[in-house]
């Protein structure tokens, strides 16, 4: 009865060795494809279509915006329908201050906030109606995912779709456009424009980070294949 059972514990031991070796292997093909994704990620995160094309045409309400959208350079008419103070925004130059932010209709179903500018010239082109027809042109950004400040009448705490959606019936795109320019029938309207927060991944990490856990895990499996050898060879 010594040799099967021995044999079965044998077999049991190399067996969770495997097991456990083909875990580490998994987990350093998983931090391999994450490095990827970072990297991937940062490219998209970092480049800027400057041509310009129709909002519509490379993304839709009630969607989360495509990747390949993301910092494109859109075009949208419509009506500004509601007006915010968007808190402690910081612009691409580091610098922190309040920005104005429009609720624009687009047709008869669909909306999206604009970051127009800074608060502080927000008293500017009074003769702005909502009955106005506004052309924006400007950059599409990924909402964001951290507030800025409270919620307050008039006051939204970070650039996302998700904080307005109590205050409007129509059909939210995801995102927002921070203009470059608008215009309106008799010509342009004149203001100091912002430039976004410098774009990062949302891939937690660093690539090299990534790349030398790939390495740990894939000692360890190393190191756990090994170590049934090297304890025959210790053992008397």
């Amino acid at each position: 009865m010594t040799q099967p059972s021995n044999f079965l514990t044998k077999a049991f031991q190399s067996i969770a060795v495997l097991l456990i070796a083909a875990l580490f292997v998994g987990l350093g093909l998983w931090q391999l494809q994450r490095a990827a994704d970072l990297k991937e990620s940062l490219k998209v995160a970092t480049t800027i279509d400057t041509n310009v094309v129709s909002l519509e045409s490379v993304t839709s309400p009630r969607e989360p915006i495509p990747p390949t959208a993301l910092n494109t350079t859109v075009s949208v008419s419509g009506y500004y329908i509601a007006n915010f103070r968007a808190p402690n925004q910081v612009d691409g130059n580091g610098e922190e201050s309040d920005w104005e932010v429009a609720l624009l209709q687009v047709g008869t179903q669909s909306a999206i906030l604009v970051v127009r500018g800074l608060w502080s010239e927000r008293l500017l082109n009074p003769d702005i109606q909502q009955s106005m027809i506004i052309d924006v042109e400007g950059l599409l950004v990924a909402s964001q995912y951290a507030d800025r400040a409270e919620n307050s009448a008039g006051v939204i705490s970070r650039l996302d779709s998700a904080v307005v959606t109590s205050l409007t019936d129509l059909d939210l795109f995801d995102g927002f456009v921070v203009a470059s320019k608008e215009s309106i029938r008799t010509g342009p309207l004149e203001r100091t424009r912002v430039t976004p927060e410098k774009l990062t991944s949302k891939i937690p990490g660093l690539y090299w980070q990534h790349l030398s856990y790939v390495v740990i895990w894939w000692l360890m499996a190393g190191v756990v294949l090994y170590l049934p050898f090297y304890r025959r060879r210790v053992t008397p």
